[in-house]
């Protein structure tokens, strides 16, 4: 068919410009009598068509025969049911061309189907020979003389004929008869699908559309095919549905308890599963599978996650926790650089928990037979089962299985030279395979059937080798779910010991709705970055709704605990008390940041004293700390774009926020408190600054580290820990280096492979100033230009950390730039250590394996290092902290950050303007375990909260109780000015969450895991001593019984292990709806 005006390039495409431009294309076409010498009279005519159009419209005759889009991207339409030589038909097609890619028309191809079961049409035939030939080869290469001898029986100059030639046809068929038993003793089990982004190149709001109209679809071609089985996952999308279509989703029901739907599922939405720290995945698994058990009668066995770009080595551990048996994927089939080896294996987890995994077939597929058969005979030669899984149905924008497929199946599932087509799921695939040994030849098979083979182990990450910028890409997502995801466990931490303490109502439904809304904004395009801009216009009110939330929870929590605080009597009668509330389950010694009340945001003079009177360091800081604004320093630099804004609540401070008091402040306990007082002072007492040192004096230096600036290129020249004498760096540190990018195909989701190659001049330093000095906090401040683009980085060096804090705050203005901060250090190893959620991850610095030289940008969540051991067996290192940045490299001495990038597509937006970031440096001795690199990269994203109680409690001057320092606080009546609620000892076992109980609210859930890698052991002291206690799997259910008071402790955890308990309070208490 020959198609006007459409030009064919050289890929066999039609192809026009992009930016939703319109393509015409018409045809009419006269039916001859033959094709090829084939008689058409009788046979039906369909044209099968494939695009790359954001819109597409079909005519047939006139008559609008289909549409379809960039993802319903394929159909084969109906020209006539039977062909009768010399009618005409007329065909027109409206394309419109993508916004960000050329459009093109892809297949065009005529294709006749014979109505006739018993003598199909020769091009059915050459595909049953192209299944039988692709077994032949796979299994049975002897065999194919067979196959040979068979084809001799067509009768070629028969063509013409019809009877004859298909009766020649029959004859062959009938020859090969003797490998139809081998052929059916394999099985393909089709599973409708239709995988439905979230969001993606259109909006949530249109999302909602297309599941309904899917579910819809579905429901109705099991009404004409009652063997058409369907599997979906999202219970999300399933709790939408529920809300807005009761109707649509009772039928759903229906179909699930009929068995002809799998609601294979697991999480709440398919996330990213990188980046999402370990608490969010849990509640990924346990809202997911609570809503399936909950909605249609049992959790889900199989975690069905088709499209994720990679995957975190503890996945294992936690899915299993949560119910799940089963781990599915396709993704890996995308890696760029190493096919991934094995289609069903063990995945064995960090801590050594082992699921079975499956490799699922491509998705988004149509009934192909010669597609099927190459999948499932590879499928076969790689794990020795004969029972494949296949998974038709338009896909990414929903759709599912058509009418055309169905038929297909049935035609398909009729013919001798394939093998059995049948419908079903997948999870019972999978037990079968598991659990069925498949040693018996059937008497009629010319071939025996291979036995069943032990499966494969993969022990490590499933790492995805595409898709690296996506550990970057959209920083604005990233560092909405670091904060969301820290105000939540606070918000819950603190609300549950409030709630414990006076027993006042637990907010669970305000909590729950906050968390699904950052588990729905953790969906595998919306949190990597990889949406149209108006995805992320959405996600952010989204973000900032559950942030908002957590806020407002979180300081609800504070105010009850601070009003249980029995307060001393003011150590001064113009004393203001302030309650530090330490989060982290460890003492920590800090440097408070506390903002002043707006009745105070003016004033600089002030003291802090500790309940005894002893004075604390204190700094005051705040815009008339700098010595110059940022705007007036732009101008004397000569760059024009630094008026700054402060970033989103971020857990350090950005450029023009209100004033602030700094106080050193040691021994704040483990999730506890301390109370220290705020005085007034007058200006005529000794100024609270220290004088600025003199501009050639780049030095910044507390107990632990020494720091020296170089003046020519503002980098770190050297960084001396001091406890060692070493020096961190072999050439000066924080080196800014960019390249180009242009993001391989994928823009936002992949960095060029040969970025390095393409390095950018351009980064000038325009300014160097000390912005504070005092007895509490040092920072001197960098400002540099690359092309439109100014960088502020401000060195803070607080008086008790043992990190070097880099503060950054971007005007981003590029396009397809890639910018990296690199450290070149003095150690040196073969092994760079990244944490992962609840665990940590060596991975090669000097790659000798093809899999470990794809790893050439790999993600981490707060921290990464770089340890070595000398000769004489001592250790030392560096760890690089982040709050959001997360895409790494590394080679055996340099560790490189990776801060910004500048994408095209799908939002040409993206990262560009404002963005503040704080990233650190941490020389330690010893390892990264013996430093607690864990600790640190937690107390920089969440540093001790300040706490003002009402006035009325401020004042009230009640006499301390004589308890000790060290005392925990047992309940409402008895909290001293320092208290701990939770201690579990000197322990690497980290807490991930506190909170009442889904379904009790008397009882309480704590969990935590082992973070070093090592057998550790905690025991539980403060309000949750003595409680009767129980482990518990995610989805808080008692593993060996209910709670009771003889639990051992100290409580013993293996390497890795993420543990829960359930812990029953004396009494209920009350919970709102």
């Amino acid at each position: 068919m020959e198609w006007l005006p459409g030009e064919v390039n050289g890929r066999g495409h039609i192809a026009w410009e992009r930016g939703r431009r319109g393509l015409e294309l018409s045809q009419r076409f006269t039916w001859p009598e033959n094709l090829g010498g084939y008689p058409l009279a009788g046979l039906s005519a369909k044209l099968a068509l494939r695009w790359w159009a954001e819109l597409a419209e079909i005519y047939v005759n006139g008559k609008l025969a289909h549409t379809g889009d960039i993802f319903d991207c394929w159909t084969r339409v109906d020209l006539t049911a039977a062909v009768n030589p010399g009618e005409s038909v007329e065909v027109t097609l409206k394309l419109l061309s993508p916004g960000h890619d050329e459009g093109a028309l892809v297949k065009s191809e005529l294709m006749f189907e014979s109505q006739d079961e018993a003598n199909p049409e020769p091009a059915f035939v050459a595909d049953e020979l192209a299944v039988l030939t692709t077994y032949l080869k796979q299994f049975a290469p002897e065999k194919l003389g067979i196959l040979e001898d068979a084809l001799a029986n067509i009768a070629w100059d028969q063509v013409g004929d019809a009877p004859q030639f298909h009766q020649s046809l029959n004859q062959m068929r009938e020859a090969l008869s003797p490998f139809t038993p081998w052929l059916k003793q394999r099985t393909v089990h089709c599973v409708g699908h239709a995988h439905l982004d979230l969001a993606w190149l259109w909006p949530v709001a249109e999302t909602w559309d297309a599941a309904q109209r899917t579910f819809e679809s579905v429901l109705k071609l099991q009404k004409d095919f009652p063997e058409l089985t369907f599997t979906h996952s999202t219970p999300a999308l399933f709790a939408w549905i529920e809300e807005h279509r009761p109707d649509l989703f009772a039928e759903m029901q229906t179909q699930v308890q009929a068995g002809r739907w799998a609601i294979d599922a697991g999480l709440w939405v398919e996330p990213d599963l990188n980046l999402p720290g370990g608490e969010a995945l849990v509640r990924q698994i346990l809202y997911g599978q609570r809503y399936c058990a909950e909605k249609f009668g049992t959790v889900s066995a199989l975690a069905w996650l088709p499209d994720t770009f990679g995957f975190s080595w503890q996945l294992p551990q936690l899915l299993t926790q949560g119910g799940v048996r089963y781990f599915a994927t396709q993704k890996l089939r995308w890696n760029d650089s190493n096919p991934f080896p094995h289609d069903l294996f063990v995945w064995q987890g960090l801590d050594g928990t082992p699921i079975t995994a499956v490799t699922l077939p491509p998705i988004g597929t149509d009934i192909e037979a010669p597609e099927i058969a190459q999948y499932a005979a590879q499928w076969e030669a790689n794990t020795g089962f004969q029972d494949a899984l296949w998974l038709p149905g338009v896909g990414d924008h929903g759709g599912g299985p058509t009418r055309d497929m169905l038929l297909k199946t049935r035609r398909w599932a009729k013919s001798p030279l394939f093998p059995t087509l049948t419908f079903g799921h997948a999870q019972p695939l999978l037990d079968s395979l598991l659990t069925t040994s498949t040693d018996v030849t059937p008497p009629s098979s010319p071939l025996p059937i291979p036995p069943s083979p032990t499966l494969p182990t993969w022990n490590d990450e499933l790492y995805l080798e595409l898709h690296r910028g996506c550990y970057t890409t959209h920083g604005d997502q990233k560092q909405y779910n670091r904060r969301c995801e820290d105000i939540l466990f606070q918000a819950e931490l603190w609300s549950t010991i409030a709630h414990i303490l006076t027993k006042c109502p637990y907010p669970k439904a305000e909590l729950e709705t906050a968390w699904k809304q950052v588990l729905f904004n953790q969906f595998h395009d919306i949190l990597p970055g990889s949406s149209i801009p108006e995805v992320f216009a959405d996600a952010n009110e989204t973000w900032q709704a559950a942030l908002e939330t957590g806020q407002r929870i979180l300081a609800k929590g504070l105010e009850t605990i601070a009003q249980a605080i029995t307060l001393p009597t003011a150590p001064d009668a113009q004393a203001l008390p302030v309650v530090l509330f330490n989060p982290l389950n460890w003492e920590r010694d800090e440097v408070a940041k506390i903002p002043l009340p707006s009745a105070w945001a003016d004033h600089q003079h002030w003291q802090a004293l500790d309940s005894t009177g002893q004075e604390l360091l204190t700094q005051w800081s705040g815009p008339q700390s700098l010595s110059l604004s940022l705007l007036q320093a732009a101008k004397e630099a000569g760059a024009a774009k630094l008026a700054l804004l402060a970033p989103l609540s971020s857990p350090e401070e950005g450029l023009g926020v209100r004033a602030k008091v700094l106080v050193t402040v040691s021994r704040i306990p483990s999730v506890g408190y301390r109370v220290i007082w705020l005085k007034p002072i007058t200006a005529d007492l000794p100024s609270p600054h220290s004088p600025l040192p003199t501009p050639s004096n780049w030095i910044l230096e507390n107990l632990h580290l020494r720091a020296t600036l170089d003046a020519k290129t503002g980098e770190i020249a050297s960084l001396i820990h001091k406890a060692t004498g070493t020096e961190t760096f072999s050439a000066t540190g924080n080196q800014l280096q960019a390249f180009k990018d242009a993001g391989q195909y994928w823009d936002a989701w992949n960095i060029a492979p040969d970025y390095q190659d393409h390095p950018l001049d351009g980064f000038c330093l325009e300014l160097m100033q000390w912005a504070e000095n005092g007895p509490c906090r040092q920072v001197i401040r960098v400002v540099k230009t690359f092309n439109q683009s100014t960088f502020v980085q401000d060195y803070v060096l607080d008086a008790t950390s043992p990190h070097l804090m880099i503060r950054t705050t971007v005007d981003w203005q590029e396009t397809q730039v890639l910018v990296k901060a690199a450290f070149p250090l003095t150690v040196s190893a073969d092994q760079a250590t990244y944490e992962i959620p609840f665990g940590a991850i060596q991975r090669s610095t000097h790659p000798q394996r093809p899999e470990e030289r794809a790893k050439w940008e790999v993600p981490a969540l707060r921290w990464a290092d770089m340890s070595q051991r000398d000769e004489a067996g001592q250790s030392r290192g560096v760890s690089i902290l982040t709050d959001y940045k997360h895409g790494f490299d590394a080679t055996p001495n340099q560790l490189r950050l990776t801060l910004l990038k500048a994408p095209l597509w799908p939002d040409p937006t993206a990262d560009r303007g404002q963005q503040t970031f704080t990233y650190a440096i941490y020389p330690h001795a010893g390892s990264w375990q013996e430093s607690k690199t864990v600790r640190q990269a937690r107390n920089l994203n969440m540093p001790v909260l300040p706490w003002f109680p009402p006035q009325d409690v401020a004042m009230d001057n009640r006499p301390c109780q004589p308890l000790a320092e060290t005392q925990n606080c047992a309940g409402a009546e008895n909290c001293p000015e320092t208290g701990s609620f939770l201690h579990v000892g000197e322990t690497t076992w980290v807490l991930s969450a506190l909170k009442v109980a889904e379904d009790q609210n008397h009882q309480v859930i704590l969990r935590g895991y082992e973070s070093a890698g090592i057998a550790a052991q905690f025991s539980l002291a403060g309000i949750l001593a003595d409680l009767p206690m129980a482990t518990t799997n995610l989805l808080e259910q008692p593993i060996n019984g209910a709670p009771t008071p003889d639990q051992p402790e100290p409580i013993a955890v293996r390497p890795w292990q993420v543990i829960s308990l359930i812990l029953a309070q004396p009494s209920p208490s009350p919970l709102p709806n």
